[in-house]
């Protein structure tokens, strides 16, 4: 361990003295190392090294910007606090991530991932969703047709950290994320993005915005198609659409079971029925599809049997997702 700690020391002192060239050099050993090495980040993370790595990722050459973001996720990883505690780290992750369409795909996948990594903290999940830039990012991510995959991914994962934090909800509705998220659904034929977009929009629902926001975007329709026992959704898709279409009852009440009522003609109750005597599901998901049958059909519209989905309840597999496990770069 004493020579890891050396080597790193090395390579850091390097970064805040040594040439362009060498600085450079110091990079990419540090990006290599942190990769393969988890023993060696918190060496890292303790040299106070992370201020030089954010700053960095906003003023240096493409492939520095890419070896200072891949660094800044492998701390992240195994040291999410002290990015934490790093004044300038938001900083630098929001530049990253607001000009997403100009730099290096690599460099934009890494920041997002990091976002995603220091969102598994619950207290910071209320600081980051304070940074409204980084959020409005996260979403136009989402929204660019022509976002690689890894960014997609890690998007979609980072607004489900965020959501999970209540405060956040609104934020995310006022910045226009229902939108996005439910063009994406409509438009996306990858089974991961959909399953992932909608466990974003089943606890971006559980806010007073939502019912109304979510109806000038068409989205309790697309939640209610997403129930069709003909359109062949996998079961976690239409857990989703559950849980989104609960909580959107619970905050708009009658005037969304209503909404339902009309949208789902002659199939909501056939779906949501497969849904709740389909002893393959887990129980707690047949008991929520029935709870949406009794509010549908007028047995039931109790606060205590619709309360909102928590993280727990959420569409997401959240970390044993194997889209979403942690991994260095």
């Amino acid at each position: 361990m004493e020579v890891k700690r050396r080597t790193a020391q090395s390579l850091i002192s390097k970064l805040q003295s040594g040439s362009g060239q060498t600085r450079s050099a110091a990079l990419c050993e540090l990006h290599h190392l942190t990769k393969r090495d988890p023993d060696i980040r918190p060496v890292i993370a303790n040299e106070d090294s992370i201020s030089y790595l954010a700053k960095t990722l906003q003023s240096a050459s493409p492939l520095e910007k890419e070896n200072a973001a891949a660094i800044l996720l492998n701390v992240s990883i195994s040291c999410p606090d002290a990015l934490m505690s790093t004044r300038s780290l938001l900083d630098a992750l929001s530049h990253a991530l607001s000009n997403h369409k100009h730099h290096h795909p690599a460099a934009v996948q890494f920041a997002v991932a990091t976002v995603r990594n220091l969102l598994k903290i619950e207290r910071c999940g209320s600081v980051i969703g304070s940074r409204r830039e980084i959020v409005d990012a996260l979403i136009d991510i989402v929204r660019t047709l022509d976002s690689p995959p890894q960014s997609l991914k890690h998007a979609l994962k980072a607004l489900f950290g965020l959501s999970l934090c209540p405060l956040n909800r609104a934020t995310m509705v006022e910045l226009g994320a229902g939108k996005a998220l439910f063009e994406l659904v409509e438009n996306e034929r990858r089974v991961w993005v959909v399953k992932n977009a909608t466990a974003v929009i089943a606890q971006m629902a559980g806010c007073e915005e939502s019912p109304e926001a979510f109806r000038r975007v068409s989205g309790i329709r697309v939640l209610v198609d997403l129930l069709n026992p003909g359109a062949g959704r996998s079961a976690r898709i239409r857990k989703n659409a559950v849980a989104g279409l609960l909580n959107l009852v619970k905050f708009g009440k009658w005037v969304v079971v209503e909404e339902i009522r009309d949208l789902g003609s002659g199939f909501v109750f056939h779906g949501l029925g497969e849904m709740a005597h389909n002893e393959s599901i887990k129980f707690k998901w047949r008991k929520r599809a029935q709870t949406l049958i009794d509010v549908l059909d007028g047995t039931s519209l109790k606060s205590s049997e619709l309360s909102p989905m928590n993280s727990t309840d959420s569409g997401s597999e959240s970390n044993s997702d194997p889209l979403f496990d942690s991994h260095s770069d």
